[in-house]
């Protein structure tokens, strides 16, 4: 794991949107094509911003969520909602987007078709994620009902996943897929996100802080 400090999180987003739009870009002229995977939640927010208008061939991207929580883009709880607003605009609006959400009334129901959504597109290229405070990172929680197949070795692209305080089911990346990133970024801000990255590395138990699953070799970005 690698950890750079920024001295606020305005210089943080900027630069990891830099870094993202140069590993896309290094793909895109290697192979023709790259897939970039992002979370959900505010924070992504201005990075979503910034490559929205980055000067890349979008229309050879294909753009997902890392996790997503199992409700229609109707609903204030939507992360493809918020990623439509946000990253799929300007410039990136050419991107294709793999849906981790279709209408039915649990993850299950659409399991099989979501996976086969996403297969051809991995490994993935770009893998940005978050962490909560609870050492979750995509919708990988302590205490979910299916934590253990989601390390496993073989496990499936997609898992559904409950937890306790989830209020909806999710729908989530499995930690191989996550950890097959060719480049994997872990963005954090705040004194108590600081204090449960250390917690991580200290237990390096993926059943009680997942997040530390997929640390070795990700570059970790924190700001105050």
């Amino acid at each position: 794991m690698t950890l750079i400090e920024y001295h606020n999180k305005d210089e943080m987003m900027q630069a990891i949107a830099s870094q993202i739009k140069a590993e896309l870009a290094e793909a895109l002229s290697k192979t023709g094509s790259a897939t970039l995977a992002v979370p959900g939640g505010t924070t992504p927010g201005p990075i979503f911003d910034a490559l929205s208008v980055a000067d890349i061939d979008w229309g050879n991207v294909a753009v997902m969520l890392g996790d997503e929580r199992w409700v229609p883009e109707s609903s204030e709880r939507s992360n493809t909602a918020l990623l439509k607003a946000r990253l799929l605009q300007n410039k990136a609006a050419a991107a294709t987007l793999l849906p981790l959400y279709a209408e039915a009334p649990t993850p299950e129901d659409k399991l099989d078709e979501l996976s086969a959504g996403i297969e051809k597109h991995l490994p993935l290229t770009v893998c940005l994620m978050g962490m909560g405070a609870d050492m979750h990172t995509a919708s990988i929680f302590p205490e979910a009902d299916l934590l253990a197949e989601a390390f496993a070795p073989d496990a499936p692209e997609l898992l559904p996943m409950r937890a306790p305080g989830a209020p909806e089911p999710r729908i989530t990346l499995s930690a191989r897929v996550l950890k097959g990133a060719a480049n994997r970024h872990i963005v954090i801000a705040g004194d108590e996100k600081r204090a449960a990255l250390e917690r991580a590395q200290t237990l390096d138990d993926p059943m009680q802080a997942p997040v530390s699953a997929v640390l070795p070799g990700a570059t970790v970005h924190w700001a105050p």
